[in-house]
Parts: C-alpha cells; sequence; structure tokens
C-alpha cells in the first residue's frame, strides 16, 4: 500500500514540471509564429515603401534598383534555371571550404593543448596569418589554383581555418582545470584528458565559431568568384554592376541572404543535435 502511496505522490510532482515544460513549449511556438510575423511585416512594409518612393521620384531607380524589377529578375531567373545554377556553384564552394577549413582549424587547434611549447612556437605565425587580409590573398591563390572552383574552395578554406584555429585553441586553453585535474588523479592519461574534458568543454565555443564561418565562407566564394569565374551568385553581382543593372544586383544579393539564411539554421540543427542540454537552457532562461 505504502508502495502504492509514493508512486501516487511522485507522479503527483511529476505533473506540474510537465504542464510547466508543455507550457515552455506552447509559448515558444506561439512567441516564434508572432515574431515571425512581425519580421515578414517589416520586410513587405521595407519593400512597399522603396517602391513608392521609387515611383514617386523619391528615390532613385537607376542608384538603388526597384522592387517591381527585383521580382521581376527573381521569377525570370528562377524560370530559366540560371539562378540555380549560379547559386550552386557559389553553395558547393563555400560548404566544401567551409567543412574543410573548419576541420582543419579545429582540430589543429584543439591539438595545439598537447604541447604548451608548440602552442607557443606558432602562436606568432597564427597571428601573423589572422593579421593578413584574406582578400588579399586571393590573386595569389587564384594564380597557384587556377580559375576553377578549386581556387574559390581554397580561398574559403584559407578564410576559415584561421578562425577556427584560434577560436578552438582559446577554447581548449580555457576548459575545465579542476575536471583535468581530476581525471588525472584518477590515473587518465592526456589521451582521455582531451577526449573526455578538453573537447567537450570546446564544443559550444566551436559550434559558435561555425557561425562566424558560414559569413566568411560566402565571403570567400564571393570574392573568388569577382576575380575569375563563369558562374556562381558573385559572378552574377559582378557582372549586372558592370552593367549598371541594379535591379539584378539585388537579385545576387538577396540570394546571398537566402543561402546564408539557410546555412545558418544547419548549424542551428547541428547544434541541437550536439548540444541539447544548451537548448533547453536557452529555453528555460527565455521562458523564465
Amino acid at each position: 500500500m505504502s508502495t502504492i502511496t509514493s508512486r501516487i505522490h511522485s507522479a503527483t510532482e511529476a505533473m506540474p514540471r510537465r504542464r510547466g515544460d508543455w507550457q515552455i513549449a506552447s509559448d515558444g511556438l506561439g512567441g516564434g509564429i508572432a515574431r515571425s510575423g512581425l519580421q515578414l511585416l517589416a520586410v513587405l512594409a521595407f519593400f512597399a515603401l522603396w517602391e513608392l518612393g521609387v515611383r514617386f521620384g523619391g528615390v532613385s531607380g537607376f542608384l538603388f534598383g526597384q522592387p517591381s524589377g527585383i521580382f521581376t529578375n527573381f521569377g525570370r531567373f528562377i524560370m530559366d534555371g540560371s539562378l540555380f545554377v549560379d547559386a550552386g556553384y557559389t553553395t558547393l564552394e563555400a560548404v566544401v571550404g567551409f567543412v574543410f577549413g573548419t576541420a582543419l582549424g579545429t582540430s589543429l587547434g584543439l591539438s595545439l593543448w598537447y604541447s604548451v611549447g608548440v602552442a607557443r612556437l606558432v602562436e606568432p605565425f597564427v597571428i601573423a596569418l589572422n593579421s593578413v587580409p584574406k582578400i588579399a590573398l586571393a590573386p595569389l591563390i587564384i594564380l597557384w589554383f587556377g580559375t576553377g572552383y578549386t581556387s574559390k574552395i581554397a580561398l574559403v578554406i584559407a578564410m576559415t581555418a584561421i578562425v577556427a584555429l584560434i577560436t578552438a585553441y582559446q577554447a581548449a586553453r580555457d576548459s575545465d582545470k579542476d575536471l583535468q585535474r581530476l581525471l588525472t588523479s584518477m590515473g587518465a592519461d592526456k589521451h582521455r584528458i582531451f577526449f573526455k574534458a578538453v573537447v567537450p568543454s570546446s564544443l559550444p565555443a566551436v559550434i559558435a565559431t561555425f557561425r562566424i564561418n558560414i559569413g566568411f565562407a560566402l565571403v570567400g566564394a564571393v570574392v573568388g568568384e569577382f576575380i575569375s569565374s563563369q558562374h556562381g551568385l558573385g559572378h552574377l553581382v559582378f557582372t549586372a554592376s558592370n552593367l549598371y543593372d541594379l535591379n539584378t544586383v539585388w537579385v545576387g544579393l538577396f540570394s546571398l541572404m537566402i543561402l546564408g539564411f539557410a546555412l545558418y539554421h544547419i548549424v542551428n540543427f547541428i547544434e541541437r543535435r550536439v548540444l541539447p542540454w544548451k537548448q533547453d537552457q536557452s529555453e528555460r532562461q527565455v521562458a523564465a
């Protein structure tokens, strides 16, 4: 009898917590829909004011373009498939370079934790490389790798690897020292400490670097396409700007925004999979 009573008592205590979780989820869903609606209204209002400004002469259509012309070009490029081709090239260059550059930089940055001496030895070189604008390397990279998409991928790797390396190394240095000492006292070797303490504590900073590197990846791909290319959103923007076709320029820019938005949400999905506790914590903070 006492066992049944204790189970009923436990279930009763759990009910408010579960209702709280449901309330958090429902509030988050409702708040997300309302926020998305306000954002959509803000975008529509912006384009409406822009269009009215051009039609009534308050805004120069030659210098700033016109929303109706932008949407017309969007539809035309979608119908003939050229926008998908250009977006596909830019996406390929940005994503492949992002993956290789971020993986390379993160691996090197975390591995520097193993040796303080090696880290101090390479630190001046890393700082020197980071101080050089990566765009300045574009002519050299295109000269070395040619005018194909390989050079654009190499440029993206150059732009993302250094950022990932510095962030990963700093995160490894700032990892939980008490946990490392505890594992050492329990007889763990350096490899076990690295994988059980350093890497898990560095993951939030590493994932945050993904968001930064999305922008750098797109910049690298577009700059490479500016210099030498026959396809890509950068080529579309560069060619249209030379012809003073501002509506087509905006088509390329808005396509890049959409692409960056999609990549950003992919990173968010990865973060929810790798760090589910962080998502739960942020939701509870918002609800509070």
